[in-house]
């Protein structure tokens, strides 16, 4: 990505935006450009706005915040050609991600005095201005209005203040604050045994962040805890083998023919081509094989950071009593899924232990003809057999799936 800026114009040059990474990555570039656009507009002065000349330096303010932007794209960049970008592209654009984070507006004001703050040309007065309470970091300043002040007496005006936030609570207690400094001030941005206002609103702002993921962490946590969420987290790991077990049940009831007898062609072509010896191995070769694709897709980053990620879908809200029947529900279904496990277990239990003679004599029987059979029978004519029962044992000839196959 190249990015120049010359005379109010940006230039982007759009690359490959093969893989997921890479499209979050662009949207990043894009949506901090955008973001950038938002913050001059909400917290710079207004264009053609002459009281821009009463303070030093704040006809640069809108190249520092560019300058910014650019530094930020320009690192994210430099992550994504190392191949060191772990995290949401977004969370590396400041712009862009103190959008949605608490306390981002209070950081987003402290980069605006920054940007744009600076000495008095001349005494500015304002008819308009009230007095404040709130007195300015040094007692040199020239008067005491509304006007906003950095840590080394820098004015940011007060009519340049046009954004709602400056209104907010956390704004006000943050600002009746800013004049306490137990530091040394050598400039803005070097402050000696303290912190500047942009450090300070950063770390209040960090704090915040995890404080944040640290509650939905434990919500979402709380959630797992719950019988009826580990049920669907149970469904949603099964989904695979679910999915294949019903493909397979629509092959045995021959619901699309064609199919069912590609599949039998294969499995008759294998077993009588002596291949069963070789299909464990080609299986695991094939997963092998798989594992290996999977992992140089991600580490192009054609993957995406939610590959892999299992997703419960989400439940429609409800109150404490339907929670509470749905608890019960899932103990029910918990419930009969044991105890259908330990009739099983104790019947083979019984059975092996011959606490039913005449059915146990029965089971004894049947597997010594297993056993006959195998020993004199090919394996290959017995698997084979056990297919053709297996799709034709809820077959009736000459019915409705016979007469779809026949062209008259």
């Amino acid at each position: 990505m190249e990015i120049f800026f010359r005379s109010e114009t940006w230039v982007l040059e759009f690359v490959d935006l093969g893989g997921e990474l890479r499209r979050d990555v662009w949207h990043a570039f894009i949506n901090e450009v955008i973001s950038l656009h938002k913050f001059i507009c909400e917290f710079g002065p207004e264009e053609g706005d002459q009281s821009i000349n009463q303070v030093y330096g704040a006809q640069k303010g809108k190249e520092r915040a560019t300058t910014s932007a650019i530094n930020s794209i320009a690192r994210l960049q430099a992550l994504q050609f190392t191949k060191k970008l772990l995290d949401d592209p977004i969370k590396l654009v400041q712009f862009s991600y103190l959008q949605n984070v608490p306390y981002g507006d209070i950081v987003y004001q402290t980069l605006a005095v920054n940007y744009w703050g600076g000495a008095l040309v001349k005494k500015y007065t304002d008819t308009d201005y009230r007095p404040s309470q709130v007195a300015g970091p040094s007692e040199e300043v020239l008067e005491i209005s509304n006007h906003v002040y950095d840590i080394d007496g820098s004015v940011y005006l007060q009519k340049w203040k046009r954004s709602p936030s400056w209104e907010s609570s956390a704004s006000i207690n943050f600002w009746k604050n800013s004049s306490i400094n137990q530091g040394m001030v050598l400039s803005k941005n070097l402050v000696v045994a303290d912190v500047t206002l942009i450090e300070r609103a950063a770390m209040t702002c960090k704090e915040k962040c995890q404080l944040v993921e640290i509650t939905q962490a434990t919500i979402d946590a709380a959630t797992l805890k719950g019988i009826p969420s580990n049920i669907d987290l149970f469904k949603e790991l099964m989904l695979p083998l679910t999915m294949i077990a019903k493909n397979f049940e629509r092959l045995r009831r021959w619901d699309e023919p064609h199919l069912t007898i590609s599949f039998l062609a294969f499995s008759y072509l294998i077993i009588f081509r002596n291949l069963l010896p070789y299909i464990f191995p080609m299986m695991l070769m094939v997963l092998a094989a798989a594992m290996l694709t999977l992992k140089g897709l991600k580490d192009q980053g054609r993957l995406g950071r939610l590959f892999g990620k299992v997703t419960i879908r989400d439940q429609p809200p409800s109150n404490t009593i339907q929670k509470i029947i749905a608890v019960r529900d899932a103990m029910q279904d918990v419930e009969n899924y044991l105890q259908n496990m330990n009739v099983t277990l104790l019947k083979l239990r019984t059975i092996v232990l011959a606490g039913y003679p005449q059915i146990t004599t029965e089971v004894a029987l049947v597997l010594f003809s297993s056993a006959a059979i195998l020993l004199f029978v090919p394996f290959k004519y017995v698997a084979a057999c056990l297919i053709f029962d297996l799709f034709t044992r809820e077959l009736e000839f000459g019915g409705k799936w016979l007469r779809s196959l026949l062209p008259f």
